[in-house]
């Protein structure tokens, strides 16, 4: 099969479009002819430094397509069905082998395009207003990089359970795009500090809930940022600065709560978030839920892709297509 590899991790040029040997099924496994393959945050910073499984290796957590086989212990997919997958790496190709619970029945009526871009995105908006956010009507969240797949879905999710919604951008032209998705405040970090505005925006009081995928030096600043007793779920590095500790001298005497969050933990220690993504995937199927999909490129042009993400000119999901 063909698949975009590298031999070495770094920046986008070092991946090669090359034939490699089609996955083994193992018997709980499902064989997929990969039509769509939703480039997620985390496939950029694993190609940038992230362990390499095999080499050549194929980076990538979530791609959807057609079932060519299935394992002998497969019991709830048939070949044919259309579904979409995750996985820690491997969907950067033609084919994918998976395991049975990281695979979902794509609903009748959404595309296999617009079913790549749910489970990690959706999941992870989800789990983290939700589950560990414990978002409540009527309180304020704040997303960081409300253009990414996590942030759009995030601001919907938390518009619709009547949060107030607050994010970050690098654009006002962004920004004024994320309120048809539901976002009352936004904030161009781009031009300025956001501790300040976000004070502001909520009359002194800061965000019950803060969903920070950057990172770093934001990360420090969200915690600036949160109300008494608020939350702050942190699950990403996509502002990729070198690790530094965190100063939480503020957080005891505010009652204040700093959770880490992954969600392929989550789908490996229980069966919750898998009913919960079958949940997401039946409302964006029925347009409760918006997917958004910023451009297509050909599995080939997988350097190009990533590396249009790294622009931070992307609104929504980046897909390749094999």
């Amino acid at each position: 099969m063909k698949a975009a590899v590298y031999y070495e991790t770094g920046g986008p040029e070092v991946f090669r479009y090359e034939d490699v040997p089609d996955p083994e099924a193992r018997p709980g496994d499902v064989l997929v002819r990969v039509e769509a393959i939703s480039i997620e945050g985390g496939d950029t910073l694993n190609r940038l430094g992230g362990a390499l499984a095999r080499v050549p290796h194929i980076v990538g957590y979530q791609c959807a397509g057609t079932v060519l086989s299935t394992g002998d212990l497969v019991t709830g997919i048939s070949t044919g069905d259309r579904v979409v997958t995750v996985g820690l790496d491997g969907s950067h190709a033609a084919r994918r082998a998976v395991g049975e619970s990281f695979c979902w029945l794509i609903p009748d009526g959404l595309s296999t395009e617009a079913a790549a871009c749910v489970p990690v995105p959706f999941g992870t908006a989800n789990d983290c207003l939700f589950e560990f956010g414990r978002l409540q009507p009527g309180e304020i969240a704040l997303i960081h990089a409300g253009a990414s797949g996590v942030g759009i879905a995030a601001i919907q999710l938390a518009k619709r359970a009547g949060a107030v919604v607050l994010a970050t951008a690098s654009s006002d032209a962004r920004l004024e795009r994320l309120r048809d998705y539901g976002l009352d405040h936004g904030i161009n970090y781009a031009s300025g500090d956001f501790v300040d505005p976000v004070r502001a925006l909520t009359e002194g009081r800061g965000a019950d809930v803060i969903i920070d995928s950057v990172g770093g030096s934001t990360l420090q600043k969200s915690l600036q940022c949160l109300a008494y007793r608020g939350r702050c779920v942190t699950l990403g590095d996509a502002g990729r600065e070198d690790g530094s500790r965190l100063d939480i001298s503020t957080m005891r005497g505010n009652n204040q709560t700093l959770v880490g969050y992954f969600l392929g933990a989550e789908l490996f220690v229980s069966p919750r978030p898998h009913a919960v993504i079958a949940r997401l995937l039946d409302e964006v199927a029925s347009g409760g839920l918006r997917v958004v999909i910023d451009r297509r490129f050909p599995l080939e042009q997988a350097g190009e892709a990533h590396a249009h993400i790294e622009s931070r000119q992307a609104f929504g999901r980046v897909l390749l297509v094999p």
